[in-house]
């Protein structure tokens, strides 16, 4: 069966409150990355010198020859649940993925090992807080099953496959076990609405926030003419002459369902056949001299929310949509408002989540393998057995930018 793309998602405590996302990076290639089970991080921490050294790769331990077993090397504890040393592996092989996705086209081979290894020595941490944010979910009675079933579908849509069942011998043919990749699924949404119950909504933004934010630093928001854009791509190549005709009435028919007030960034998720699917087709933002000549003179004649009719490209057809048509100079604070508001929210929301974070590790028993360190604290103790109700010996407190159409040459 083809290799085929997954919703993802990063766990990062501040995208989840966002009102604009961040400009994605660029991919690396333009194929579609293999099907794998979403991960989740938790925000790097303020304080980069608590990081640990990396820990060396967990052995497995084999069990006595007689019982021709191989039993898993247990790297930590979290209450009644253990963190194994193949779980810290894949763990790190995602941070070096991710490590190499955000470097792609900007690193050079130094930089890069500073990075993977950067995100590396966060791998555990990130574990044991995955697991504590999960486990207090469940404590709190949050039901995200339907959210769950909600993400299955979208992921289902985006494969262009027919059915769940069809999703499940996908994920069953790239050697996955299809409950855990459920449960991945189900712990990240879980998660991510503990976070936003315990944590974001104590945190509040005002306008006059915003305002004093602004004219402080003014001078971040002087920038030469750019444009925010997104798109939905409808790709012909390798498509009959029939078939051409019938995607582009396909895309005529989007381009008229966003006319009619349909979401454009939804649309995209579910019909753009381009790598900014995911991102409700948001491209980034560009300057002039970024874009192909005939797209530049297009797009920098249009305002805000104005939509390009369907363009006929080499590789397809195209709808483009300006987000946003930033004039030369200072930018009023009405067009940089929101980034203002999500650059002060996730100033507040790191150190808040990691503050939450310390007393859910008081609270809890956590207790980590010697020779693998916790960069968040907890010890580096023996790992011993759990009862079945640790709890009770401890006291419970209350509570990127996608250049699909190439630069120009010279082009900054």
């Amino acid at each position: 069966m083809r290799k085929i793309a997954i919703i993802a998602g990063i766990l990062m405590a501040w995208p989840l409150f966002a009102q604009n996302p961040p400009a994605p990076n660029p991919p690396s290639q333009e194929t579609p990355p293999k099907l794998e089970a979403p991960k989740m991080a938790a925000p790097e921490p303020a304080d980069e010198k608590k990081a640990e050294a990396p820990a060396p790769a967990p052995k497995v331990a084999k069990a006595p020859a007689s019982e021709g077993k191989v039993v898993e090397e247990i790297i930590a504890r979290v209450n009644n649940e253990i963190i194994t040393g193949s779980e810290l592996a894949k763990a790190r092989t995602a941070a070096e993925d991710d490590a190499r996705q955000e470097c792609s086209g900007r690193c050079n081979a130094e930089q890069l090992q500073v990075a993977i290894e950067d995100r590396q020595k966060y791998a555990l941490r990130d574990l044991i807080d995955q697991s504590l944010l999960a486990q207090r979910g469940k404590d709190m009675g949050i039901n995200v099953e339907p959210d769950v079933v909600k993400k299955l579908d979208e992921i289902r849509i985006q494969n262009k496959l027919p059915d769940l069942d069809a999703l499940e011998s996908a994920v069953k043919s790239q050697g996955m076990n299809w409950e855990d990749f459920k449960n991945n699924i189900r712990n990240r949404i879980l998660t991510q609405q503990v976070i936003s119950q315990e944590v974001g909504r104590h945190i509040t933004i005002g306008r006059d926030d915003a305002m004093k934010y602004y004219n402080e630093h003014k001078k971040d928001f002087e920038r030469p003419e750019q444009v925010a854009l997104r798109a939905i791509e409808i790709k012909t190549e390798g498509k009959s002459e029939a078939e051409v005709v019938e995607l582009k009435k396909k895309a005529d028919g989007l381009l008229k369902r966003v006319q009619d007030g349909e979401d454009f960034g939804q649309l995209a998720k579910r019909f753009s056949d381009g790598s900014t699917a995911q991102q409700g087709g948001f491209l980034g933002v560009y300057k002039r001299g970024e874009l192909s000549k005939e797209l530049e003179d297009r797009v920098f004649a249009m305002n805000k929310n104005e939509l390009t009719p369907v363009i006929e490209t080499k590789q397809g057809f195209l709808i483009l949509q300006v987000l946003e048509h930033y004039t030369e100079g200072v930018q009023p604070f009405d067009k940089v408002e929101n980034e203002i508001m999500d650059h002060l929210y996730s100033e507040r929301m790191e150190p808040a989540l990691r503050e939450y974070l310390k007393t859910l590790r008081e609270e809890s028993y956590v207790v980590v393998k010697p020779g693998f360190q916790d960069a968040a604290g907890g010890g580096n103790s023996e790992i011993e057995e759990v009862s079945a109700t640790p709890e009770q010996s401890k006291q419970k407190k209350p509570h990127k930018k996608y250049y699909l159409f190439g630069k120009t040459t010279g082009s900054s």
